[in-house]
């Protein structure tokens, strides 16, 4: 997750309690208009900043803070392969990143931190190379799909060593930026600092869309490490920098490893001609013959016996991975299929490993992309449709709780997956539950979705491999065993503002209590062994609830997002984009604009979250693409233009910036822990959460937000 960028987060170290004008030797303001009839005036400022800020002080800070989100990116990313724990709660590296890169930046120059990064992060590369871990799935209420054994460190260990080497290494990471930070007003230094993180998504996102490896990811990393330390880079960096080419080399080496932009791949024979495939080393997919699928799985045959009389004139598929479940169809007679799998690589591998050669068959049109948007924007209609095992193994980001197929399996999807039958159209989904409660909870969405139990049949003992099947029309089904309830009470439906499918109570597991506990502790730990005692930070309690609150916003905009365009990376991308994007503006307009009543930000900010939280994120499914972007960027990003304002007119009078920056680090904790809140009270609520917190931030922090001194109407409060 990138909340990097956001004002919450990454405040300016460098202070003066003059006005932003005096600072930089600024022109005098000239007012141009009152805005919206309320008093809040506005000035232009236009600023010309001192001499000796020189360009190769502005790119330093550029290309070091470009380097601070990229290598975030690639923790996420590398950890989530290989310590398998993190691809269900890869906002572990998250909120270390929060702490590292804060204590880097209350820091500040005292020493030299930044010289080390370049071994610490090579060795939190190496460590998870050497002590990889297999997820154990033996129970708790969070299901995962995959093999049963692990292998490793115990979660209880591995957490905490990944939530410390990842803090250890931002930390000195974001000393070094730190340092080129202090060199800049707060406002020209944030700006900077935006861009090189505006820079540094965009990079990866290519490299992503072009499908680049660790080890380009790496080298990127090592080229910009070598312009920032030059000309003063040691031998132990370069060693370094070496390393870590080397370890995330290793994977060229091996024609059985690919990574895609959701999971390392790993794939091989595993004889009678089967090629197994895994995903950050669970196995996943295997693509063999139909031949050999018919004698071992005839489950993944059932649905076209229970269609009576279909015509298969056109079957969709969603979840089609490596081909197996196209070739099936394609055996069965259907005239044509289309075929969505939202991960390019399983596609390629099976376009090109498949016996079948599914994808080649002028049959078949491939679409790689999200299976929900995919129902929201279709207009056709299915003879059948096939949800086929697509169960993720991962989560969409480093931040939420989504998994790539949460919003799949909601009541809402089933609705939209209706909507698109033809008469007499037959709907059947199937997986590896392994649970009874979770097939009473998707055969009961199925049931209040279609008015009546769907078929049920499970090929061993029941809840390993399952198959429901219904349709509009009953008689549309041949079912021998219609669903009864096998592990009542019956689990409600998951929602779209609830699509936790995996989880049966509307609670927050054990496992996620006792971590989140541990990690605030550290952090309060951490953050006063840096900063000094805490009381030196009650003035700056505005500044803590607007950190906790500018993380719950940001959540808010990956889940929305990830429901209108789908649950990909590339739309995961889009969203951090724009909110860089939109810090970028409010900086750009805290420069250049000076406000008469900043207080007043307040009623803006809470006009926008009121108006976000009023409009359903769902009543914009029924909008065409350009008008649902339009209107969701404008409901998404408007909260974070103001609360980035307020943050921007606020820390420019703050008397210490080392104690504000440690209350606001400590709010950007609690607000990525609270994320997990959404477990129990759904996304749409955390608006109402955050818009509390803002209030909070307001009632504590008005009487700082006065006009500067001097400005026209300065003496009306």
């Amino acid at each position: 997750m990138l909340r990097k960028g956001t004002p919450s987060v990454y405040a300016p170290t460098w202070v003066d309690r003059r006005t932003a004008g005096e600072l930089s030797g600024m022109r005098p303001s000239i007012s141009v208009r009152e805005m919206f009839g309320s008093g809040l005036a506005l000035e232009t400022r236009l600023p010309t900043y001192p001499s000796q800020m020189r360009g190769g002080d502005r790119s330093r800070l550029f290309l070091a803070s470009f380097l601070m989100l990229f290598v975030e990116l690639v923790l996420i990313r590398w950890l989530g392969a290989y310590v398998v724990y993190l691809s269900y709660f890869s906002n572990f590296v998250l909120l270390g990143s929060f702490l590292g890169i804060g204590i880097g930046f209350i820091r500040g120059p005292r020493g030299d931190w930044f010289k080390w990064s370049p071994v610490l992060l090579a060795s939190t590369l190496a460590l998870s190379r050497i002590f990889p871990v297999s997820i154990d799935r033996t129970g708790g209420q969070i299901l995962f799909f995959g093999t049963f054994h692990r292998s490793g460190l115990p979660v209880w260990i591995t957490l905490p060593v990944v939530f410390v080497i990842v803090a250890a290494t931002m930390a000195a990471i974001g000393q070094g930026v730190a340092v080129r930070f202090a060199r800049f007003p707060p406002l020209e230094a944030y700006r900077l600092d935006i861009l090189g993180s505006i820079a540094g998504i965009a990079t990866f996102s290519l490299m992503s869309l072009a499908g680049a490896p660790p080890v380009a990811w790496c080298a990127v990393i090592a080229a910009i490490f070598i312009a920032v330390l030059r000309p003063s880079i040691s031998m132990l960096q370069v060693v370094a920098l070496a390393t870590l080419l080397l370890i995330s080399g290793r994977d060229l080496l091996d024609a059985g490893v690919t990574w895609s932009p959701y999971y390392r791949i790993t794939y091989g024979e595993i004889g009678t001609g089967a090629v197994e495939v895994l995903v950050n080393g669970i196995p996943h997919q295997t693509i063999t013959t139909i031949e050999l699928r018919r004698q071992t799985e005839p489950t993944y045959f059932i649905p076209y016996e229970r269609a009576v009389g279909n015509p298969l004139d056109r079957v969709l598929i969603v979840g089609a991975g490596t081909g197996t479940d196209v070739a099936i169809a394609l055996s069965e007679g259907a005239k044509h299929v289309d075929a969505v799998e939202i991960d390019p690589k399983l596609f390629r591998l099976g376009k090109d490993l498949n016996p079948g050669h599914p994808y080649q068959d002028p049959r078949v049109s491939v679409h790689v992309g999200d299976g929900r948007a995919f129902l929201e924007q279709t207009d056709g209609t299915y003879d059948l449709i096939l949800f086929a095992l697509p169960d993720s193994l991962t989560l969409v980001s480093g931040q939420s709780s989504l998994r790539l197929e949460s919003y799949l399996f909601t009541e809402e999807a089933m609705q939209a997956a209706r909507d698109r039958l033809a008469p007499g159209g037959v709907f059947a989904m199937y997986n590896y539950y392994r649970t009874p409660w979770l097939v009473d909870r998707l055969a009961n969405t199925l049931d209040e979705v279609y008015g009546h139990p769907p078929c049920f049949d499970s090929s061993q003992r029941v809840g390993y491999l399952a198959l429901l099947t219904t349709s509009i029309d009953s008689a549309a089904v041949d079912c021998p065993r219609p669903w009864a309830p096998l592990d009542p009470p019956v689990t409600a439906p998951a929602t779209d503002d609830r699509p936790f499918v995996y989880l049966r109570t509307a609670s927050i597991p054990p496992l996620y209590t006792v971590a989140l506990s541990l990690i605030l502790l550290a952090s309060v730990i951490a953050v006063r062994a840096v900063s000094g005692p805490f009381g030196s930070m009650r003035a700056y309690a505005d500044l803590f609830f607007m950190g906790v609150a500018f993380l719950l916003l940001e959540t808010k905009n990956v889940v929305q997002f990830a429901l209108l365009f789908g649950t990909t990376w590339f739309v995961n991308a889009l969203v951090f984009g724009g909110i860089l994007v939109t810090v970028l503006m409010a900086i750009e307009v805290a420069k250049r604009v000076r406000l008469r009543r900043p207080a007043r930000l307040y009623g803006l900010l809470a006009v926008a979250v009121a108006v976000a939280y009023l409009v359903p994120v769902e009543r914009l499914l029924d909008l065409g693409t350009v008008p649902r972007f339009l209107i969701a960027t404008a409901l998404a990003f408007a909260p974070i233009f103001f609360a980035n304002l307020v943050f921007a007119e606020r820390f420019q009078n703050v008397e210490s910036s080392t104690s504000a920056f440690g209350a606001n680090l400590l709010g950007a904790m609690v607000g990525g822990c609270l994320e997990y809140g959404a477990l129990v009270i759904g996304y749409r609520a955390l608006l109402i959460v955050a818009a509390a917190l803002y209030g909070l931030a307001f009632l504590t922090g008005r009487k700082f937000l006065r006009a500067p001194a001097g400005a026209p109407g300065s003496n009306r409060s």
